[in-house]
């Protein structure tokens, strides 16, 4: 069960979220009450259909709700129809300055198209490619970034800042609303945090549209991660944001996991195996930290949301393996006891816990599947309309 489920009696954990419409990203609805998406961005040559078919699918596997893929020249709009045939998850068509090539993705089948109305050219420009998108159901994001500002504004401004960023938004927005079309989500994004965060705060009180966060050129995975989880988290713990972007200089994999393991630290998505874990000390009762890395590896074809306590001795224990699914906690001889449902069930030889745990897991998963099936088999049918 999670945190948010609790808020009754632990008001301090509630989180209300910013309103704001709701738009579609082919089937994924993003913005009002639905849920927070992650989002990813492949890295192969889009020319190369299968080669972003086969990162598309890694990015699928490992949760992701969106995927962009940088349309930058013909060859890549005209691989795209394959790679959106492919995909099971809805495609933004990264877009920048070339009008054609939005159109073009339009029509090879994103479901989103990423552009600056201002950047591409004459009125009659943005007029073909929102028609496109209009034509072939794709919705918009206008992604401003502090990097690549508007000249006058960079002249007006001195210097890149929050004010400049959502300025130059809430202009790509007036385009789109002009030609009375309001299937938008905005970002403001900088590689700087603070810029960032105000950024996004003053255009949450400036438009209801769907905002989509992100801290730009973040980083390596380490320092990246810690950047992004500083600003998106804040954010998102104000009620601001409705899907997320990590931007890393790794794998983009990581960037759901990191994304989903910031949605998870604050309660408002769950999804796989949320272990946690002490840092181990000369109490513990086994190796805590190998452990954890090979539970983290064992379980990550778990997508069943779920928690688990790996506690290294009797100090913390029990104490937290009564708030979740399953634990284990060391400090017997060679030996440590197995919760379930927050009460000690059995003890279990530590040379056998991990497979035994890998087991618990898996069974528990598929008990939660098999009970959310039958649950969904019983809803009574809707009304007819």
């Amino acid at each position: 069960m999670s945190s948010q489920d609790h808020t009754h009696v632990r008001p301090w954990r509630a989180i209300a979220r910013r309103p704001s419409r709701k738009i579609r990203v082919g089937d994924v609805e993003v913005g009002g009450d639905a849920p927070i998406t992650v989002q990813s961005m492949t890295n192969t040559v889009t020319a190369d259909a299968a080669a972003t078919i086969a990162q598309v699918r890694q990015l699928e596997e490992a949760g992701a709700d969106i995927v962009r893929v940088s349309c930058p020249d013909e060859d890549s709009t005209a691989a795209f129809r394959e790679i959106a045939r492919a995909a099971r998850v809805p495609l933004v068509a990264d877009i920048h300055f070339h009008y054609r090539r939005g159109i073009e993705a339009a029509k090879a089948g994103a479901a989103c198209l990423r552009i600056n109305p201002g950047n591409i050219g004459s009125p009659d420009r943005v007029r073909e490619v929102v028609q496109a998108a209009r034509d072939h159901g794709c919705s918009i994001r206008i992604g401003v970034n502090a990097g690549s500002l508007e000249r006058e504004l960079l002249e007006r401004y001195g210097e890149p800042c929050p004010q400049a960023m959502v300025e130059s938004a809430l202009n790509h927005a007036r385009i789109l609303q002009d030609h009375d079309f309001h299937e938008f989500k905005i970002s403001v994004k900088a590689s700087d945090v603070f810029m960032t965060v105000a950024a996004y705060q003053m255009l949450a009180e400036a438009i209801d549209c769907p905002l989509h966060l992100g801290v730009t050129e973040a980083g390596a995975l380490r320092s990246g991660t810690v950047k992004s989880s500083i600003g998106l988290g804040s954010l998102l713990w104000a009620g601001i944001g409705d899907t997320i972007r990590v931007s890393l200089a790794a794998d983009p994999v990581e960037e759901v996991k990191v994304g989903f393991d910031i949605l998870k630290s604050l309660g408002l998505r769950h999804r796989g195996v949320n272990i946690i874990a002490c840092p181990s000390c000369a109490r513990q009762g086994f190796n805590v930290i190998q452990t954890v890395e090979t539970l983290e590896q064992r379980l990550a074809h778990i997508s069943t949301p779920m928690s688990l306590s790996i506690i290294g001795c009797v100090v913390n224990g029990p104490g937290e393996a009564l708030m979740t699914d399953l634990g284990f906690t060391g400090g017997g001889k060679g030996s440590g006891m197995v919760y379930v449902a927050g009460k000690p069930d059995h003890k279990m030889d530590n040379a056998q816990m991990v497979d035994h745990i890998v087991q618990l897991v898996e069974a528990r998963a598929a008990e939660i599947e098999a009970a959310a099936a039958r649950t969904a088999g019983a809803a009574p049918p809707q009304a007819a309309e």
